[in-house]
């Protein structure tokens, strides 16, 4: 079966939103219905057409042969099906999504898996800041689902995160977790300054610890933790080096105590 490909005609001169190009919205629909879709840009009306080479094939599966940073808001509430991008993309990649599987194979902007319900979103490359953050006015971040970053990550990743895991196979920038509300965040670098800031529940994992922790965090020694083997289990399906971190011996910080304290910050011991 082949999947429904778009290759860019040539580099976008202007930021294009994406968000219409999900199997959802295609599916069912012929090529010139597909060429006639508008994408919102910053300047010029452009459609699908105008951007875009399409190769028909089913739509369960869309496929960008090529990415750039200005595709913005690639798999935005992607329910079901996938999207492969063979590239890098713009801000807000997989933003809403509740199911299916979005994979980027290179970098991806900030705000990527914002507002995340379900559904794996896999970047290949490096994040940009606030990863699975929440845009302004809003109160939740990521509440479900999985993100894996191969890569490194942007300041206050997993910034109010609800429910759902996030793996940084690579390190993070400041302020990781914060205000994290509940949910799972792994780093496998080394994290920025204070990770877990005013964090109310959670778990973060720092596979090389951090550059500053906050003194609002009680150190509770060192465990050989069943529930964060559990952990490693499900974590091993998409990353086995993170996986590895949650089965050594770790040693607990809870807090933030300057906020309600019920989460925690764990690190490899020796």
């Amino acid at each position: 079966m082949k999947p429904l490909t778009f290759t860019l005609r040539a580099p976008p001169p202007q930021r294009l939103d994406l968000s219409p190009l999900t199997p959802a919205n295609l599916s069912g629909k012929s090529v010139p219905e597909i060429d006639a879709i508008e994408l919102q840009t910053t300047r010029e009306r452009v459609t699908v057409g105008d951007v875009f080479h399409m190769r028909a094939g089913e739509a369960e599966t869309v496929v960008f042969d090529g990415g750039s940073e200005r595709f913005d808001r690639v798999g935005t509430a992607l329910a079901a099906g996938a999207i492969v991008v063979e590239g890098g993309v713009g801000v807000e990649a997989g933003r809403l999504m509740s199911g299916g599987r979005l994979t980027i194979r290179g970098d991806a902007g900030a705000f990527a898996g914002s507002g995340m319900r379900g559904g794996v979103l896999e970047i290949a490359g490096s994040a940009g800041e606030r990863l699975t953050g929440p845009l302004s006015g809003e109160t939740v971040g990521m509440a479900g689902g999985l993100l894996l970053v191969r890569g490194d990550a942007g300041a206050r990743a997993a910034d109010r995160l609800r429910r759902g895991v996030v793996l940084i196979e690579g390190g993070a920038g400041a302020y990781a977790g914060s205000r994290m509300i509940a949910g799972t965040l792994a780093i496998g670098g080394e994290a920025g300054d204070l990770p877990g800031y005013l964090m109310n529940r959670g778990t973060i994992l720092l596979g090389r610890g951090a550059t500053r922790l906050s003194p609002s965090f009680g150190d509770c020694g060192e465990h050989d933790l069943v529930a964060a083997r559990i952990i490693a289990d499900f974590v091993a399906r998409e990353s086995a080096k993170l996986a590895r971190l949650f089965r050594r011996r770790l040693r607990r910080l809870a807090g933030d105590l300057a906020a309600l304290g019920k989460g925690e910050i764990l690190s490899p011991s020796g």
